[in-house]
Parts: structure tokens; sequence; C-alpha cells
């Protein structure tokens, strides 16, 4: 993945180049191996120290982390659209072999333009809202046609992206706020996945006709993708089985092949991935996998060194035959790392700073090591039920708890995609979450609650993917360990409550981050 800007001034005199540079130079972390812009009609490609950009009034600019193969530095200029993306289409070769064209080059991202194209009649808005029913993938993107401008992210909101204004009147969106902040604009807001930005302005996607790709059809099986995607799920045949225990164990098997082909997908051409790793269940089910794919998967953990995830990491990775890095903390490491992750959150927020730790120095020994690509287990909770919180739901509402699942996977990308992007990108690490791939939530919204949790009173909860893990092979201790929050199996948050935020010197420090 990458970082990519966009700004335009209201007056048509004014140049923005240099606030473009700024923006770009401001988040080069995310993508360290090559930049470009396009701005006053003119696209230009190089080093971002040594870019030299024409005047202009509207500009996207782009900066790259190459993963895989020759990626090519973007904006990608191609049948008279401008594209800057930060994505992975996971279907784009299924797309490419549907489409008639000659393709300039082997990015998955060109294909995005293609697949516009092919709806486009002089709308962009209406071939951009048509084309997202196409595209699996993780992906926040902006395309150009001369005329219109429109920015989008993709359903759940695995990618970020932020917008706002200036005292200038410039308009400006960005994968990270610091790059707005740089140029003036202190009221950021993110843009939601199922909002669209045209021109500036931010519209919902339900709102207009035509549109398939609503938030209330994301848990439908509706086509979603066109088609394109291969599942052996039918919405007929399953709602047939929906309450019958007997059925289980297809059901079973049918999540089982969506979280296998999930990870498959993601690891795709790649020879070697990391895993932010905790030692629990979610995390161990996600390495497995990888593991039995044949990709070389090293596990990476993060914490103080009596915490229950070194602990179980260590005898999980011992267990499993994987290698494992590990990075110790005492008090003096996590006042350390302290700015640094609240500077990569771009906010004062104590549980996210908990929780971004381990995260942050998982994808700082991957980048050490060369790994460009980590996965982790983010998403597992929310849609197979592994907050406490679900137990007293469920024992109140009974199924109707799968409403409040809904509403937590809807609203991941506020505060957990968002942090842990930021704290992997911070050191140039792409982070892949394979729970939220499409086929399979939809799928597990299915799933009966009973299936979900053990009864209204459930310690361990999330059952079905706890047999599953024991199905592939997953350690029995880990297959029944309770679930432990990040930041309180890692023993960072008692860490930085007790002797980190009570220093008086350092609490200037972090006041100053603060504002």
């Amino acid at each position: 993945m990458c970082g990519i800007v966009g700004i335009k001034a209201l007056d048509h005199k004014q140049d923005v180049g240099s606030d473009l540079i700024n923006m770009l130079n401001t988040i080069k972390h995310r993508g360290p191996d090559g930049s470009g812009v396009f701005i006053g009609g003119k696209t230009v490609h190089g080093p971002l120290e040594n870019l030299k950009t024409p005047e202009g009034s509207f500009g996207l600019g782009h900066n790259l982390l190459s993963i895989v193969g020759t990626e090519v530095t973007q904006p990608i200029e191609k049948h008279g659209f401008i594209l800057v993306a930060n994505a992975e289409i996971y279907n784009f070769r299924q797309l490419k072999s549907c489409i008639k064209d000659n393709f300039k080059t082997n990015s998955d991202c060109e294909v995005i333009i293609n697949v516009i194209q092919e709806f486009y009649n002089g709308s962009l808005i209406d071939a951009v809202k048509k084309s997202l029913n196409k595209l699996d993938g993780d992906y926040a993107f902006a395309i150009y046609d001369g005329k219109d401008c429109v920015v989008v992210r993709d359903p759940l909101g695995v990618k970020p992206l932020y917008y706002g204004e200036n005292d200038l009147n410039e308009f400006a969106f960005a994968s990270e706020r610091k790059a707005l902040w740089k140029i003036g604009i202190e009221n950021v807001h993110t843009l939601a996945p199922d909002h669209i930005l045209f021109n500036g302005v931010m519209l919902k996607l339900e709102d207009r006709d035509n549109s398939n790709w609503k938030l209330n059809n994301i848990f439908s099986f509706n086509d979603f993708n066109g088609g394109k995607i291969n599942s052996n799920i039918e919405d007929q045949n399953f709602i047939e089985i929906h309450n019958q225990n007997h059925d289980k164990i297809q059901i079973k098997n049918q999540l089982k092949e969506l979280l296998v082909n999930s990870v498959e997908k993601r690891i795709k051409g790649l020879s070697r991935v990391g895993i932010v790793f905790s030692g629990g269940v979610d995390s161990t089910v996600i390495a497995r996998i990888s593991q039995d794919l044949g990709v070389d998967t090293t596990l990476y953990t993060a914490g103080h060194e009596n915490s229950s995830d070194m602990k179980f990491a260590k005898k999980t990775a011992e267990d499993m035959g994987l290698p494992l890095k590990t990075k110790i903390l005492d008090v003096e490491d996590i006042k350390y790392y302290t700015g640094l992750v609240l500077n990569a959150i771009e906010e004062y927020n104590i549980m996210k700073l908990g929780v971004g730790m381990p995260a942050y120095l998982a994808s700082e020994m991957a980048h050490d090591d060369g790994v460009k690509v980590m996965m982790s287990g983010q998403g597992a909770d929310e849609i197979f039920a592994g907050y406490h919180r679900y137990t007293q739901f469920y024992s109140d509402k009974g199924e109707k708890t799968q409403e409040d699942l809904e509403e937590d996977i809807l609203n991941l990308y506020h505060v957990n995609l968002q942090r842990d992007d930021a704290v992997t990108m911070a050191n140039s690490v792409e982070l892949r979450v394979p729970y939220l791939d499409l086929e399979l939530v939809k799928m597990i919204m299915k799933v009966p609650m009973n299936y979900k949790l053990d009864g209204k009173v459930d310690g361990l909860r999330k059952c079905i993917l706890r047999e599953i893990a024991a199905d592939i092979g997953v350690p029995y201790e880990i297959v029944r360990r309770p679930k432990k929050a990040a930041q309180y199996g890692s023993g960072i948050h008692k860490i930085l409550v007790k002797k980190v935020l009570k220093d008086e010197n350092y609490k200037n420090i972090l006041e100053v981050l603060k504002n």
C-alpha cells in the first residue's frame, strides 16, 4: 500500500504545488520507494526530494510502497483518467481477464481505471459507484477525468482517508491527518466508508440512485463484487440450514474455506510475511493458515518479559515450528516509544496508545527484517463475538445480538483500523486483515449466535472459530486461551498507567504532543 494526497484551491490562479509536496513529505513513511504528482495537467514522477512540480490549482500526489514485482509509481494516467490509489485489489487478475485492453503495468491498481472506464458514459460519479461492486480489496483512491474528482474508500474502511479545508480556501484529502495539519487544516474529518467525496463535497453513497454499494447491503448475499469472487455459499441454501444443529459441520467447513481463501489472496505473490502475534487464537489461526500455505512466516511479539502474551507467543511458536522475533520492554522503552506511537496514531488516546504500541514494535521489527507485509487478527472479535459484552447482549436480546456485531463491524474504521494502519505504516509496513474479507464477514453474519457463544454465559466466546482453530492444528492451550486485550496481554498498559504517565517531566512532553 501507499500514501495518497490531493488538494484543490478555490481560486484557479492559486498555486498548490508547494502544499502538495509538503503533504507528501509528511507521509513519506507510507511510501519510501517512489513518488509522483499530477498538477497543472502534467504528471511528474521521481524522488520526492528532487520533484519539480508544475504550477496549478489542483493536484494529486502519491508515495509508493513497492511490495512485489515492478510496481509502478503513481499517479497512473490512462484513457483520460488520473488515479492515485492506496490499494490492494485482490481480484485484479480476474478483472484483467474480463477486460480487453493493453495493460501498461503489472500494478493491481491500474485495473481500477479500466473497470471505471467500462461504466463511464460522461459521468465519473456514476461510473465509480458502479465500479465499486466489482472491486474486491482494501483501498482508498481518487480518480480524476479532467473535470471531476471522486474520492472513495473500501466498504469497511480498512484503508484510511481524511479531508478538510484551510483558511486559504484550499480543500485537501490525505491518507493521514498530519498531512492536512501540515498545510493548516485544523478541523480534519474522516471519510466514512459509506460516503464519497465528489469535487470536495461529501455525499452518502446509499442516497444515490442505482447504487448497489449501500451500507445495509454489505451483509446480504446480493452479488457483491459482481459475482467475480468465487464462493460455495448460496443464500437460499444457507438460510435453509440456518438453525439446524446437524448442519453445523457444513457451516464450519464453509467458514474455514473462506478464511483460508482470505489469507491466501492476501499473501498471493509474497515469498514472506509477518504476523502481529499475541499468542491468542485470532493471530494463531492466521499464522497456521499462512504456514500451511507454504509462505515463509515470521511471528513478531512485543511486551513485558513476564506478560502473558510473551509467554504464550514463545510456547506457541515453538509448538508450531515458526520463527518468533520478540521485543522485551521495560519502563524506559515504553517511555521512548510513547512519543513515536502518539505521533503515529495522531491523537492523545491512552487506550489507542496501549493497543497500538505492540503493533508498532512488531512492524518495526518486521521492517528491520525487510518484511513489507504483515497480517493481524483484527476484526475477529467483532465478527465471531469475542468481547465479553456480547454475552450480556445475548442474554438480553438473543439472536438480535447480530445487530450489535454488525454495528461494531461497520464502526471498526473509527478506531481499530485507523490505529493499526497508522502504527504499521509508520514503519513502512502494510497491514492486511484476513478476518475482514467481505465474503467471510457476510457469511459469519448469517451464522446463528449460539455457534459463536456457548450459551448466555460464555467465558471463552468465539466458539466456532475455536473449533476451526482446533481442526487446523492450533495448539490446544491456544484454542482454550481466554481473550486478553493487547494492552493488557502485553503488560504495556500497566506500565503506562502506573509508571510512565505519572512521571511529571514526561507528562509535559505528552501535553505538547496532545496539542
